[in-house]
């Protein structure tokens, strides 16, 4: 079984039906690493890489594991968004990999249940929008919102709408999850219970990558 027929028969809903894929030639991973991410950097080196091309969207499927028990991701091409005000680290990722849309046979990790990671549409997300939108989480208990929203963009949205927030400068942390069961969190300071929180022992983008990359490994 190719690794496109593993992630076709883990992730059946992709392709609607009457949908076809053009599939091409599975080929070892050859861009390098990213400075700063290790595990990261790791993992790429020792997937299978296979384009994929469905309709108008080109993908990429990058696989691991043995025959029998693989598990991957299925990602975007490499993205050269110079304009994009985002950590020179996620800069460096968007060059190897446009970042993840879906997966199979994950591990239990911080990529689960996302509909998009690391891909240039998190990053365009209208955060302040949405911010804007729950301020009644803090105005319910006397608050004010305690960042600036225009200061962070989403390196993650998930399936019911939270997202991981990531400052555009040091790429400090957050989760914005107004709907989660997230064990290994705590309220940011001036913040309710179910608003803006930042992940124990994960303060930063390059920490929450590598994190989740050892887990893949």
């Amino acid at each position: 079984m190719s690794d496109w027929e593993h992630f076709l028969h883990e992730v059946p809903w992709f392709l609607p039906p009457g949908e076809s894929a053009v599939v091409g030639e599975v080929q070892p991973w050859t861009r390098g690493s990213v400075d700063g991410l290790p595990e990261l950097s790791a993992l790429l080196a020792s997937a299978a890489l296979t384009p994929v091309f469905v309709g108008g969207d080109a993908y990429e499927l990058l696989a691991w594991g043995l025959s029998d028990n693989r598990r991957g991701w299925l990602c975007r091409p490499p993205h050269d968004v110079d304009s994009d005000c985002v950590p020179c680290i996620h800069k460096s990722f968007w060059s190897l990999c446009g970042g993840i849309v879906e997966g199979f046979r994950e591990p239990d990790t911080w990529w689960n249940n996302q509909n998009e990671v690391l891909t240039v549409d998190a990053a365009h997300v209208r955060v302040a929008e949405v911010l804007t939108d729950y301020a009644w989480l803090w105005e319910d208990r006397g608050l004010e919102l305690s960042v600036n929203p225009d200061e962070y963009y989403a390196v993650a949205v998930e399936a019911n709408g939270n997202l991981t927030l990531a400052h555009r400068d040091d790429g400090r942390l957050l989760l914005f999850a107004p709907d989660h069961a997230y064990a290994n969190v705590t309220p940011m300071a001036g913040s309710p219970p179910y608003s803006l929180l930042t992940i124990d022992h994960v303060p930063d983008l390059a920490a929450w990558i590598e994190v989740c990359a050892a887990a893949w490994r």
